[in-house]
């Protein structure tokens, strides 16, 4: 009888105790915070990357609006000035990779028809360039006859550190027109590029 006596208060010591056990708050606090922590610390890299990609775009813009500015201030330009004005495209983009960055130069001049073709391209590595005489499409009322216009165009692809586990690689590109300023066309002299 001793044995079962004892089980019985052990039994009812055990219902008592669970019967007070959704009214503890003791350990409230502590359930809350892992149940939060996961969210949080998502929302902290996510927006550290988000500022990251931010920054980024703006650097890509300002590559693409730099050499579109630094050609369309020459009246003549030859591929060492061309190779300088993607040296200093490359230092805007610090203190991330410039090795990603992709830029293609091109002066595209309209005829007495205001159709548009190309005058000379250049780019950074001497790759994805347009040929001469080969038609470039400008946005509306951008030429008129015999004008011309400096187009940068610039891509580059962002790979955030966190990007095999949470996201793809974004694709940033920016198309910048200027008109040259000293005169109708910048001319390119010398070795092709």
């Amino acid at each position: 009888m001793p044995l079962f006596t004892s089980a019985l208060k052990t039994r009812t010591k055990l219902w008592r105790r669970l019967g007070t056990f959704p009214h503890d708050r003791s350990g409230l606090s502590a359930v809350e915070f892992a149940l939060i922590l996961p969210v949080m610390i998502a929302l902290y890299f996510g927006a550290v990357e988000l500022s990251n990609a931010l920054t980024v775009d703006r650097r890509v813009t300002s590559v693409a609006s730099t050499v579109a500015d630094l050609a369309a201030q020459a009246e003549e330009v030859t591929k060492n000035d061309v190779e300088d004005m993607f040296k200093a495209a490359r230092a805007i983009m610090n203190p991330y990779d410039s090795n990603g960055v992709s830029i293609v130069l091109t002066s595209v001049v309209a005829d007495e028809d205001n159709k548009t073709t190309v005058d000379w391209s250049c780019s950074v590595d001497g790759g994805g360039t347009y040929s001469k005489g080969s038609a470039y499409t400008l946005p509306p009322n951008l030429t008129q006859p015999f004008t011309s216009v400096i187009v940068a165009e610039v891509a580059y692809t962002y790979s955030p550190p966190i990007v095999e586990y949470i996201t793809t690689p974004l694709n940033l590109t920016e198309t910048f027109y200027l008109r040259p300023r000293r005169s109708l066309t910048v001319e390119y002299k010398g070795a092709p590029c």
